[in-house]
């Protein structure tokens, strides 16, 4: 399948993995940095054993191989796209994801590869297992729920290599209703029972949003050049997308854990099995998707750890987000001062240093943080032994049941609210097709 692509590359590691060859050094951006051990101590410290360097393990060493390559399957089928016209393509496949492959005429060996993929699920997945997962994932306390969506803005806006993909593509400046649209409605969706049967539009979606990842990826490819790929490794990469995956899915369990709701290793298996299979269909290969959640929280802690300090593109979004406020009126010191509830929440979740780079150079950059942490903090703490004496009073694993019957009232709301702020501005839909031309320039089409 990469045969073709030999002639291209200008890097000793560009090339994708194959089982018995060494594994690559991480890219020389990815070093341990002490702006991200408080959060890793939190979630992970009472089950692996925390450092300021991270522990050097067998996971952790090919999440770093891992560093460097992108989704083989996906980003063959994109160059095969660019021959044949991104319509063409995009039509071919919902044709395959609606009606299967064999209903395409002359379907391109390299959608004939990609569902050779999708089709067939590996020997380690488990449907009973998944949904038992699911069902548990759901069932996280609303702290947890919250911990996982802010430790997840952090990495999105602080992390080196996600905030320089989204930083570069525009799409959190020019267009961030639908960007975050697209984000609520997937997750909203994913919890869904049988979301990822291959017949199930939440599957065909999430194949979608892959493609979405593969067409960016090859333009941060062409536009950053040789030079990114050898400091930064490959954007988008397939360990930052099981990294995603793995901290997604434990950190609102490990969250629970902590306060006072305590869950067992077969409950955070599940969960990671849940989160397993997902990552799967989204491209991740299979040497890299962890069979239990231990194996999980070591690429959890090496992924974590090795973040980065924020780029220059963080001070474009969060400067994009905080222009409206100033501190040249009273009105407008008055706004500011009202931001520290929100703020103390996120120090709280994440870590106040964290939130001190995140504001860094804007006007709210001196909003103090730890009052309103405090105050969060017990709240949350509240919350979660709340949900653990429910967990023992009678009819609990019916509650479970009840509350996972169809989507994840959270991630519910969060799209309503998503669809409703979309709306104001026109956004409708979401068809996943925003960077179907992506591939063929050098800037996002948004």
């Amino acid at each position: 399948m990469t045969e073709g692509l030999e002639a291209t590359r200008s890097h000793p590691y560009d090339y994708y993995y194959r089982p018995g060859l060494p594994l690559r050094p991480p890219p020389p951006r990815a070093v341990p940095s002490k702006l991200w051990f408080e959060p890793r101590k939190a979630m992970l410290g009472p089950w692996i054993d925390v450092r300021p360097e991270p522990v050097d393990t067998p996971r952790a060493r090919m999440m770093a191989d891992h560093l460097w390559q992108g989704d083989e399957p996906m980003d063959a089928l994109v160059a095969a796209f660019r021959r044949l016209g991104s319509a063409g393509g995009r039509r071919m496949l919902d044709q395959a994801l609606a009606h299967g492959i064999d209903s395409v005429e002359d379907p391109l060996p390299e959608l004939v590869n990609l569902f050779a993929l999708l089709d067939n699920p590996p020997g380690w997945y488990d449907p009973d297992l998944w949904e038992y997962g699911r069902r548990l994932w759901i069932n996280v306390s609303l702290a947890g729920k919250m911990a996982m969506g802010v430790q997840d803005f952090m990495g999105t806006f602080v992390g080196a290599e996600v905030a320089s993909a989204v930083g570069q593509t525009g799409r959190f400046v020019r267009d961030p209703y639908r960007r975050n649209l697209e984000s609520s409605v997937w997750f909203r969706s994913v919890t869904a029972p049988r979301a990822l049967e291959r017949r199930n539009p939440i599957f065909h979606d999430t194949v979608r949003v892959r493609l979405m990842h593969a067409q960016v990826r090859a333009m941060l490819r062409r536009t950053w050049g040789d030079e990114h790929f050898a400091e930064h490794g490959n954007p988008i990469s397939t360990a930052t997308t099981m990294g995603a995956a793995v901290t997604f899915g434990l950190s609102p369990m490990c969250f629970d854990h902590v306060h006072g709701r305590r869950c067992t290793t077969r409950q955070l298996d599940a969960v990671m099995h849940y989160w397993a299979y997902i990552a799967y269909v989204f491209g991740v290969p299979d040497e890299l998707i962890p069979r239990s959640a231990a194996e999980g929280m070591e690429q959890a802690d090496f992924m974590v750890a090795t973040a980065g300090v924020a780029p220059r593109w963080t001070a474009t979004m969060v400067g994009a987000a905080t222009r409206r406020f100033t501190t040249a009126t009273p009105t407008g010191r008055l706004q500011i001062a009202a931001t520290a509830p929100l703020l103390g929440a996120l120090a709280y979740y994440s870590s106040e240093p964290l939130v001190r780079t995140l504001l860094a150079e804007t006007p709210l950059e001196s909003v103090p943080l730890r009052p309103f942490a405090q105050l969060v903090g017990l709240a949350a703490t509240t919350g979660v032994r709340l949900r653990a004496l429910d967990d023992h009073l009678p009819g609990a694993r019916a509650r479970m049941v009840r509350r996972a019957r169809h989507i994840d009232p959270m991630w519910d709301r969060n799209t309503r609210v998503a669809r409703y702020l979309a709306a104001r501005v026109g956004i409708r839909g979401t068809p996943f097709d925003h960077h179907d031309t992506s591939a063929e320039t050098t800037h996002c089409p948004i």
